[in-house]
């Protein structure tokens, strides 16, 4: 992979992870209530599920960010998609098949990039930490 290809699919990645946490957090109550109410009928607790619902777009958000600027990108990777496998399984338990494709083609991004981290040239991180 090419740096510019391994910018424009950072880029893409992190814009999208930065939209899902910027337009959850100004309405992180009733995002957290939807999320809780979600998983109402599911195997998890609602102690387990609320912090989560809170957390969530706290980490898409920082996700997001740190991936635009390219600063500590591989870190934020590995918590995108670890975040991603979260979301897998709890789509699992509520039996929500229709949202598995986008969070797979989510986990396969993060898992690319960190193949390929090598190319991340445009960045913070080739700027600040390898001189």
């Amino acid at each position: 992979m090419n740096t510019t290809s391994f910018l424009l699919l950072r880029l893409a990645i992190g814009a999208s992870m930065f939209g899902h946490g910027l337009v959850r957090l100004p309405k992180l109550s009733g995002f957290s209530q939807w999320m809780v109410g979600t998983f109402e009928k599911s195997m998890l607790p609602k102690a387990m599920v609320t912090p989560f619902s809170y957390l969530l777009p706290i980490a898409e958000f920082t996700t997001g960010i740190l991936l635009l600027s390219g600063l500590f990108t591989k870190p934020a990777l590995i918590g995108g998609g670890l975040v991603m496998i979260i979301l897998i399984l709890g789509s699992c338990l509520i039996e929500n098949w229709e949202i598995l494709p986008s969070q797979l083609i989510h986990a396969a991004f993060f898992a690319v990039l960190l193949q390929f981290a090598a190319n991340n040239s445009y960045s913070l991180d080739n700027l600040f930490f390898n001189k």
